[in-house]
């Protein structure tokens, strides 16, 4: 059975200006998972729903403009330097990871050498980190730019989406209805928490509901008209990286970091 993932907003699908065909050969792109890479036209298909005949006219095309590189002998495909073109472009133009360097570097040499920063976006269901700054030890997160965490059940999820406008958190309930009632359901519930939480502490946080094994909290980044909103998290191994320590400590020290990146930026 193919993902959700990739499924379409039902809202798109009313607007006449929605060019389908765009956003299905940005699907095969988007198909590609950390350490792939190559993939078949039936990886393809089986991840984004589509029919074959379908997805072979997708990648023919994406060859054509060099977004793909196919191998003849093999019958893959692999990303070609027309993505990095458009990825190095968006990295870029996101101002706020140069601005934030300077804050994220003052929380990660903070009192706790175990701990990493990142800054992320939204992305439909997950939060694409756009800027990290890794642990000074060596048992670390394995997380770097590019990294995905699932929007509801990430600290720094939740605290993108109390940050949302409306329309944007409307927009990402209807992807996660997409996903199903239960799904849905779920997603609701986080965000109901987080904002109680955000209202109660100043942070989200989530304590082993992303991966068992990780504590962190995050708070919202905002552009100066409140256009974009972003998140900033510190987070770490549970066993080095503490309840306790995060909300008495570092708390106070990421709002202000985000305070700080938000004026920057």
């Amino acid at each position: 059975m193919a993902s959700n993932e990739f499924a379409t907003d039902p809202a798109e699908t009313k607007d006449r200006n929605f060019v389908t065909a765009l956003a299905r050969g940005l699907d095969v792109l988007r198909c590609f998972r950390e350490n792939e890479t190559a993939l078949t036209n039936t990886d393809f298909s089986e991840r984004t729903g589509l029919p074959k005949a379908t997805v072979s006219r997708l990648t023919h095309t994406l060859v054509e403009l060099d977004y793909l590189v196919a191998d003849a002998r093999t019958g893959t495909y692999r990303l070609g330097a027309g993505v990095l073109q458009l990825g190095f472009g968006v990295l870029s133009s996101m101002e706020i990871g140069d601005r934030a360097q300077e804050e994220m570097r003052k929380l990660r040499d903070g009192p706790n050498s175990y701990v990493t920063i990142a800054i992320g976006e939204v992305h439909r269901l997950d939060v694409v980190y756009i800027a990290t700054k890794r642990s000074r030890e060596d048992v670390a997160l394995q997380i770097r730019v590019g990294s995905r965490l699932p929007l509801f059940d990430s600290a720094i999820g939740r605290a993108i989406l109390t940050g949302m406008s409306d329309e944007s958190r409307d927009r990402a309930f209807r992807y996660a209805a997409a996903e199903g009632p239960e799904f849905e359901a779920r997603a609701r519930d986080s965000y109901a928490a987080a904002m109680t939480e955000f209202a109660d502490k100043g942070f989200c946080s989530s304590y082993g509901d992303w991966r068992p094994d990780v504590n962190g909290i995050a708070v919202p980044v905002f552009s100066p008209n409140g256009s974009q909103v972003y998140g900033l998290n510190v987070g770490g191994p549970a066993f080095h990286v503490k309840k306790r320590q995060l909300e008495t400590t570092y708390a106070q020290l990421l709002s202000a970091a985000a305070q700080a990146i938000s004026i920057r930026f």
